[in-house]
């Protein structure tokens, strides 16, 4: 096949896979023009950990020779994708961005990496994040931070800053990350590009390292809402290897994708526009919910009252289930060992030496809110407000079909302008908590521009196992405007 030049940056998910279906250009050149524009872009950005160049290649030439051999290939044949480095990869270093798990190399696939191969999926490499997932800056990273490809003194948020930038600079055209509080949703609007975190237990967590098990979610960046759908189709779904996988569930994501959205009815919450936020990303919001008015969609004020609790129950239950996830970074059954003295000691020093502030930081608040005589007064009485917070959204999603919100309060802020202030860093996510304790799926997209080209994101946020509505919505959107094709300079 002759040599061709293929641009990643302005190739959707079904684009590129129809196109190695018919023989119209190989997975192979488009994975090698991929790994190009890694090479060439990332050096600032610095979004990969990892790549795996020999492993892309031989799964693009596999994807090529099952088109040879005239055998059916795969929904995703030949897409090239970014795997955050919290989710398990056989025979490829996998480390949640800590040093604890420096050199570890999972003997097995994460559901969704084995998914994504099975569909003929390329997988390129491992991308940046804040350690554990713990962090909304991608600056808690043990191997450096990542820059936001708008800006490069500026964060792409956080946790998974590596996988929103490595698609917002276009060397993948799709990535995976995981969302706790907000980490797909919220690196999603500060480097302008299209991010959903799907219902808790739509997608299988098997082979994702843990940090609050109640709250982890996996979900896809991409260009847009269609790419993300594209991507859900092949990882949603039940996993028997995941307790929490809802059971018995189905779903075309794409399937209303271009559909007319009229009567569709929209929410707009009070508490989200109140003080704190930067008034370009309220007037942007503002622009694209009436935006969305004109598609024939009808908005009205509503009021969840208990969202201004969500980031004090967030940083209970969350460092609190993150507490007994990583009792087993020991130094005995897998990852960093620091041999000293007696067992005790051997403990004490891996996990000073392994784990970095932030983690250190959650650790002993997740430990003292679980301590004897503090669990029921902290632990148990977030758990309580959380139900409440779950329960205004049930009943605003009785007289309305769909929430439109700022993301994130501000734009993308300045590489070490809060890593002093943890609660001004934890308030990056103040939008994105309450959706997530809800478990409610949640899908931001482009929405505007502060004046200094900073991007600004619009979060949408639907009842249980509404993802479909959620990105038929989103779609529309962007059809409406021309947000999402902006790109930053470094990946033009």
């Amino acid at each position: 096949m002759a040599e061709k030049t293929v641009d990643v940056v302005d190739r959707g998910v079904r684009a590129i896979a129809q196109e190695v279906r018919a023989g119209n250009v190989s997975a192979e050149e488009v994975a090698r023009a991929c790994l190009e524009r890694i090479s060439r872009l990332d050096g600032p950005i610095h979004a990969f950990l990892a790549v795996d160049e020999d492993g892309a290649i031989a799964a693009a030439r596999a994807v090529d020779a099952r088109r040879a051999r005239g055998e059916a290939m795969g929904p995703l044949a030949g897409v090239p994708v970014a795997i955050k480095d919290a989710i398990s990869t056989r025979g490829l270093a996998t480390t949640a961005g800590s040093r604890v798990l420096e050199g570890y190399v999972p003997p097995y696939d994460a559901t969704v990496v084995a998914r994504l191969r099975s569909a003929g999926a390329v997988i390129v490499g491992k991308t940046n994040l804040d350690e554990f997932a713990m962090g909304s800056s991608t600056e808690n990273s043990a191997y450096g931070p990542t820059r936001n490809p708008w800006d490069l003194q500026r964060t792409p948020g956080g946790s998974s800053g590596g996988s929103a930038a490595a698609v917002a600079a276009g060397m993948v055209p799709v990535s995976l990350g995981t969302d706790t509080g907000g980490s797909i949703r919220q690196p999603a609007a500060l480097c302008g590009i299209t991010g959903i975190k799907p219902t808790y237990g739509r997608v299988s967590r098997h082979g994702v390292v843990a940090f609050a098990s109640s709250l982890d979610q996996v979900g896809p960046f991409g260009r847009t809402c269609e790419d993300c759908a594209a991507i859900l189709d092949v990882v949603g779904g039940h996993d028997p290897l995941d307790s929490t996988s809802i059971p018995n569930q189905s779903a075309d994501y794409t399937s209303r994708i271009g559909k007319d959205c009229k009567g569709l009815r929209v929410g707009v919450p009070r508490e989200y526009f109140g003080s704190g936020i930067d008034p370009e990303v309220a007037a942007a919001v503002r622009a694209a919910i009436a935006g969305l008015e004109s598609l024939g969609l009808t908005a009205e004020e509503v009021s969840l009252p208990n969202t201004e609790h969500g980031l004090a129950v967030y940083y209970l239950i969350a460092p609190a289930e993150a507490s007994s996830n990583l009792a087993r970074y020991d130094g005995v059954r897998f990852g960093r060992r620091e041999a000293r003295g007696d067992l005790t000691a051997m403990y004490a020093a891996t996990r000073e030496a392994g784990f970095g502030a932030e983690v250190k930081r959650r650790i002993m608040l997740g430990t003292y809110a679980l301590s004897a005589g503090y669990h029921d007064a902290f632990y148990g009485r977030a758990q309580r407000v959380r139900t409440l917070i779950r329960r205004d959204f049930e009943e605003v999603f009785r007289t309305v079909d769909l929430l439109a919100t700022p993301t994130s309060p501000v734009p993308a802020f300045r590489l070490g302008e809060r890593s002093k202030d943890p609660l001004q860093m934890y308030l990056a996510d103040v939008f994105t908590l309450p959706t997530s304790l809800a478990g409610m799926p949640g899908v931001s997209v482009p929405c505007g521009f502060t004046r200094s080209g900073l991007p600004i994101g619009l979060q949408l946020v639907g009842p249980a196992l509404s993802e479909p509505m959620l990105l038929q919505v989103g779609h529309a959107y962007e059809e409406l405007t021309r947000h999402h094709q902006r790109r930053p300079v470094i990946g033009s």
